[in-house]
């Protein structure tokens, strides 16, 4: 399954595998959300809510989509978050991992704190 993530400044798309989560989030798009910053991840609320799966990770690539299961939110890291060790990209505690961004996850440093976010099918 392929997203669009939008924001006022860009926008990327992503390729999702086939998870649980993904189905869950299938079924609620399109998403309308507002941007928080966390270091050099972007992440927003959505209104799915679904357990955390056996393949959850903590750290991850840079522009890994991942679905924070303790906030309910899409999590796209791009750099290192307050948390990261050594220039990691580690989420603030493991999340289902749901695919990747197309393309250069850098566009990510133009979303700005308060920015609204859509998320709709690609």
């Amino acid at each position: 399954m392929r997203i669009r993530i939008l924001w006022p400044a860009g926008q990327v798309t992503a390729t999702l595998a086939a998870t649980p989560t993904t189905e869950a989030l299938r079924a609620e798009l399109p998403i309308s959300s507002t941007a928080v910053t966390w270091g050099e991840e972007v992440y927003f609320g959505t209104p799915v809510s679904v357990p955390r799966e056996s393949t959850a990770r903590q750290v991850v690539e840079p522009g890994t989509v991942a679905f924070w299961t303790d906030g309910d939110s899409l999590a796209l890291p791009y750099g290192p978050t307050p948390v990261s060790r050594a220039g990691e990209c580690r989420l603030a505690s493991p999340c289902n991992v749901l695919g990747l961004l197309d393309g250069d996850p850098q566009v990510l440093r133009t979303v700005r704190p308060g920015d609204p976010i859509r998320v709709e099918p690609a």
